[in-house]
């Protein structure tokens, strides 16, 4: 029997029809799945947790570098200068930054297991440090290495935050990088009673803390995944670059971190000179890493409520204030209260500068690209700022100098931010 052709063009053109359906309602939820982070839910609260045991290891060391400074110009490094010794920390925080504009890109493009063996390079790299006795040593092992593996371990870790949340992406990201508040509360605590109370040595004290940091970085390489799938892109968008709210970010947190990593390396050193026993001293750090935990955290709840710009730049105008007043902070009592404040205030520069990149993108898919492009270049700031600030101590002698210049870089880096807002379509006084 012939077939019917009227029936069969009918039929052609239901399945047609049906087919088109499909494809648009995969092609609408592929569009939802990429735009519309879940906010929520067991993974993604499990790649924050994950994220924030990275910057537990890696920046609560780096915050630790003040315990270290101290150290060195007592023990291994005592025919060297401050400013000489503080590059060795400089080097490495700058490196952490500038490796991010590799490492967010190639969380893009790769995805999360690039993480794994920047992980283990972390380890060798706290290793080798507890070995080194000399000058170049150090900042080939501390500076150099522990500083370019950091960006391939936090920037990634930040993007995998930014594609599992949106609304409360802020809040999400101060969780993760409250974890270097955390270890900046740990690790300093752990070297001043292996250093000062026991017979451990310098080597044994960092290999304990590289046993520490271990298991941690082995639970963030399980848990900390991409959402979204990789892409091929470029390592670099030059067009980022044109957007004049990006290019000012990238600017105003460049002045904040010229003025907001010196006190975190010498305040120590500072104390010391007010007659602060060198033990409590190094416990300072420690204190000001505690409150830059609910510095972190708190503002990027705020932030998600009244606005990311707005919380970013409040937060460098506070800091850049604070750090003015630090020459006076006289006493022991003074100065743990200073150390509290600034704790608090400075939390909200690092992680409100990340939140802050992440509403330039027009494609979340390019998140790491942006964020590590932004802090890559911000990041020759906190090359410069300490031994800037160490060459004022040289000079001086004394701490009012470099007081007086880390508070105007910050304060000018906030009101940079206010600029950057300005340029936004929702203007200075909206909640952006």
């Amino acid at each position: 029997m012939a077939a019917d052709p009227e029936a069969s063009q009918t039929q052609l053109d239901k399945e047609v029809g049906e087919a088109a359906d499909i494809g648009a309602s995969e092609a609408s939820h592929s569009s939802e799945d990429l735009f519309n982070a879940p906010d929520g839910g067991l993974k993604a609260w499990l790649v924050a947790i994950g994220a924030t045991c990275i910057f537990f290891a890696t920046l609560g060391f780096a915050n630790s570098y003040g315990v270290l400074q101290e150290y060195y110009e007592a023990h291994q490094l005592h025919d060297k200068s401050p400013d000489d010794i503080t590059w060795i920390g400089s080097v490495s925080i700058f490196l952490q930054f500038a490796l991010g504009a590799i490492g967010g890109p190639m969380f893009d493009r790769f995805g999360a297991w690039i993480v794994r063996p920047a992980a283990v390079l972390y380890v060798v790299s706290i290793m080798m440090t507890s070995l080194c006795k000399k000058y170049w040593q150090f900042m080939l092992a501390q500076g150099i290495l522990m500083g370019a593996v950091n960006g391939f371990l936090q920037f990634p870790a930040m993007a995998a935050v930014s594609q599992y949340f949106d609304k409360k992406r802020a809040a999400a990201l101060g969780l993760a990088v409250s974890g270097s508040s955390v270890g900046g509360i740990v690790i300093p605590i752990a070297l001043t009673r292996m250093f000062d109370h026991t017979s451990l040595g310098f080597g044994w004290s960092l290999r304990i803390i590289g046993f520490v940091v271990t298991p941690l970085l082995a639970f963030s390489c399980l848990t900390v995944t991409a959402r979204l799938p990789p892409r091929s892109t470029t390592f670099f968008i030059p067009s980022a670059f044109k957007e004049k709210t990006y290019l000012f970010l990238i600017i105003s947190l460049f002045f904040m971190f010229l003025g907001m990593f010196p006190p975190l390396f010498f305040i120590p050193t500072y104390a010391v000179t007010r007659g602060m026993d060198v033990t409590l001293a190094s416990y300072l750090l420690a204190i000001l890493n505690a409150a830059s935990t609910f510095g972190r955290v708190i503002p990027g709840i705020l932030a998600d409520k009244f606005g990311r710009l707005n919380a970013f730049a409040t937060g460098g105008i506070v800091t850049g204030i604070i750090i003015f007043c630090m020459d006076k902070a006289e006493s022991n009592a003074a100065l743990i209260v200073y150390s509290v404040i600034f704790g608090f205030s400075s939390g909200t520069i690092i992680s409100g500068g990340s939140a802050a990149f992440t509403l330039c993108p027009k494609d979340p898919r390019d998140l790491g690209t942006y964020i590590g492009m932004g802090l890559g270049a911000a990041s020759l700031a906190a090359l410069a700022g300490p031994p800037i600030s160490g060459k004022f101590v040289d000079v001086y002698g004394g701490f009012f100098e470099m007081s007086m210049f880390c508070g105007a870089t910050c304060l000018f880096g906030g009101f940079l931010a206010l600029v950057s807002k300005a340029m936004t379509p929702q203007g200075l006084f909206g909640r952006i």
